[in-house]
């Protein structure tokens, strides 16, 4: 089948933009890769540490980057043995039309629900939020006081179609390399913030000993080991963008090692911030840590570098923005116009397509004040599936004949574990609602 006939399940997710000969990087692909992993679960981490300890959340994290890069690896593999050139049509392949969609239906809510918390967050830094009555400002206010264009709608309206629209119009995830460094540039400028300060409140004597084990004191705190994993798994789960990122290097082994590349140095940026960010707040590190980073300074040095801590993820987050609508608005063409000629040949199309998914993220983010529990939920359900099931069932499956005993080995443990941690978890954050309810 050659290129320009491909449709649906065998159509690109990324679109040659007329530059057929044109390939991306790896360095590019590295950047890409990594402003896809570091996202909003970032700021989840340290609270992670404070519940399993800082030993159990470091063999965490390697396990499940280790676990993670196989599975991209199983993608890559399957898909370069078969016809298709998705996640959606490598399932396709293994398990049929309900493979395809299962992928696509993952995607639509795991990117989705990803991209209404990146602009709840980067609202709630800009123009504050009042979670349960507690005020907690924005930087905006608390540098001008409140005025109308600072006010919540209006300050992301402008976000929105000043900095997210021209950058989600891009055709190709290469454009977007130079962004994606800048993004990767602004986490470890939140890493190095959080780092210079714990480094300091700790030679100040005013940090605690970090919990480098977890209580296991009652059957709660055993269950709550389990809500980490899901939490550390979102955290790694970018395999939406796999395909779209590896069709534009040259050779299938440049996705792996560019695979390899982000995945040390993510592993490395989620344990820094985990630990630093820990040792800065103790016990009273939030779930989302710029909560903690939003409080008022004794000094005007203190207070200054709370702001560039804020802003710097809240301008990371507006540029992973683009990477993660990517992927979403490719799978959504494929779920509803399998049958359509390819998205980059389709301006009409495609712009509808951008237009309103940015318009409706936008609505949900000034609409729904706070979406947490389902952002938990992500990492049990839909995260886990892309990550870990959907590949360990491909190898199961095995329509290409090139699983080895091995691979099925690594496949059984990552659905096991998946399934076994992500019932867990669901059951508990359940539980933990309900008792917040009643």
């Amino acid at each position: 089948m050659s290129p320009a006939a491909a449709t649906g399940a065998h159509a690109p997710l990324l679109p040659p933009d007329g530059k057929p000969g044109k390939q991306a990087s790896v360095s590019g692909a590295v950047f890409n890769v990594s402003t896809s992993i570091i996202g909003a679960g970032i700021m989840s981490i340290p609270a992670t540490l404070k519940v399993i300890g800082v030993i159990p959340a470091f063999v965490l994290i390697l396990i499940i980057a280790w676990l993670a890069e196989i599975s991209v690896e199983i993608l890559l593999r399957f898909t370069h043995s078969g016809d298709s050139t998705t996640y959606a049509g490598v399932m396709r392949e293994s398990f049929g039309r309900v493979g395809s969609v299962a992928v696509q239906i993952c995607v639509l809510i795991t990117n989705l629900g990803c991209l209404i918390v990146y602009l709840i967050i980067i609202g709630d830094v800009l123009s504050g939020n009042k979670p349960e009555g507690s005020v907690h400002l924005g930087v905006l206010q608390e540098r001008f006081g409140y005025h109308w264009w600072n006010s919540r709608v209006v300050a992301l309206l402008f976000i929105v179609v000043f900095v997210m629209l021209p950058l989600v119009l891009y055709r190709r995830l290469e454009s977007l390399r130079f962004t994606s460094a800048i993004a990767v540039l602004l986490a470890v400028v939140f890493v190095g913030i959080c780092s210079a300060m714990a480094i300091s409140a700790l030679l100040e004597g005013k940090t605690k000993t970090p919990k480098l084990l977890p209580d296991l004191d009652s059957h709660a705190s055993f269950f709550d080991l389990f809500t980490a994993v899901p939490v550390i798994v979102t955290a790694f789960t970018f395999h939406f963008n796999v395909h779209p990122i590896g069709s534009e290097l040259g050779k299938p082994s440049d996705m792996i090692k560019a695979t390899r590349i982000s995945m040390i140095l993510c592993a490395a940026i989620y344990f820094t911030v985990g630990l630093f960010g820990y040792l800065l707040f103790g016990d009273s590190i939030m779930a989302d840590i710029l909560v903690n980073f939003d409080q008022s300074s004794g000094s005007a040095i203190g207070s200054l570098l709370n702001d560039i801590v804020r802003l710097s993820y809240a301008f990371h987050l507006m540029l992973v923005f683009p990477l993660l609508n990517f992927s979403l608005r490719a799978n959504i063409d494929e779920l509803l116009f399998s049958k359509k000629p390819s998205l980059e040949k389709d301006t009409t199309r495609f712009l509808y397509i951008t237009l309103a998914l940015l318009a409706f993220s936008y609505l949900a983010a000034i609409m729904i004040p706070d979406i947490w529990y389902f952002f938990q939920f992500l990492g049990s359900t839909t995260a886990v599936c892309l990550a870990f099931i959907f590949p360990g069932a491909i190898v199961l499956r095995d329509v290409h004949g090139i699983s080895t005993a091995g691979d099925r080995i690594i496949a059984l443990i990552m659905i096991i574990l998946a399934v076994v941690t992500s019932t867990i978890a669901i059951s508990t954050n359940i539980y933990s609602l309900l008792g917040n309810k009643s």
